[in-house]
């Protein structure tokens, strides 16, 4: 598979700001945390990235952003959207509650890549200190993105550790390429009032539920187990 490069990624045409209700109700000075994924199906294992970054960041919100497709996966693997936002909501609650939101905010904009998405989130809601949110199976890849030092120059990063990757991400080329702008975990908190780029690298007792092997288990009738994949 290709990656995309660390050049710029060229911006793409999208609504002005607050051209369109999200509902999302965020004021300026909030800490939110934008939690984005395909969530086929949504897990405990979700729950668990956004509840270690709710309580470590000390942030106000975590927006679970439901992404229509994810362009790097197999549309014949997605379930629809509909169905993938139910389970997003149902481990969105298990969390925190209201703090978590859930949002089809990708889908309403018209957007395919999660860069543009983020421009015109941050666009829309001028002031709201914003935290991207990933699993450290997603740091691995996450120099195949497109635009991705374009999102770590853009909002502060956090890293939730999830098993099996824990050793790749932190030798992954997005955290050598940006490697000065780590902060130590003990100054997570630090976080969100930070300008980008910054990011950080969380661990936790680790939650080895994923949604690969519950879509396998499904397939096979059985319960879902195993580590993350």
């Amino acid at each position: 598979m290709s990656f995309f490069h660390a050049g710029p990624a060229p911006r793409a045409f999208g609504p002005r700001p607050g051209g369109l209700r999200d509902g999302l109700g965020l004021q300026p000075g909030m800490k939110v945390g934008v939690f984005g994924g395909s969530f086929n199906p949504a897990h405990d294992g979700h729950s668990h990235v956004a509840e270690t970054a709710l309580r470590r960041l000390d942030l106000d919100r975590v927006i679970w952003l439901v992404s229509p497709q994810n362009p790097l996966k197999d549309a014949r693997d997605s379930a629809p959207l509909d169905e993938r936002m139910a389970s997003a909501r149902a481990a969105a609650r298990a969390a925190s509650g209201p703090s978590m939101v859930v949002s089809d905010f990708e889908t309403r904009i018209g957007t395919q890549w999660t860069v543009d998405s983020l421009r015109a989130l941050t666009a829309r809601h001028p002031g709201v200190r914003f935290i991207w949110l990933m699993g450290s199976d997603n740091l691995a890849t996450f120099h195949r993105w497109r635009g991705w030092t374009d999102i770590l120059r853009m909002m502060p990063v956090a890293v939730i550790a999830r098993p099996g990757s824990e050793l790749d991400s932190r030798t992954a080329p997005a955290a050598a390429r940006f490697a000065d702008a780590r902060v130590p975990a003990s100054k997570a908190r630090l976080l969100p009032h930070l300008e980008a780029p910054a990011w950080t690298y969380l661990t936790a007792p680790l939650n080895h539920r994923s949604s690969t092997a519950i879509r396998a288990g499904a397939a096979a009738g059985a319960p879902p187990s195993g580590q993350d994949a």
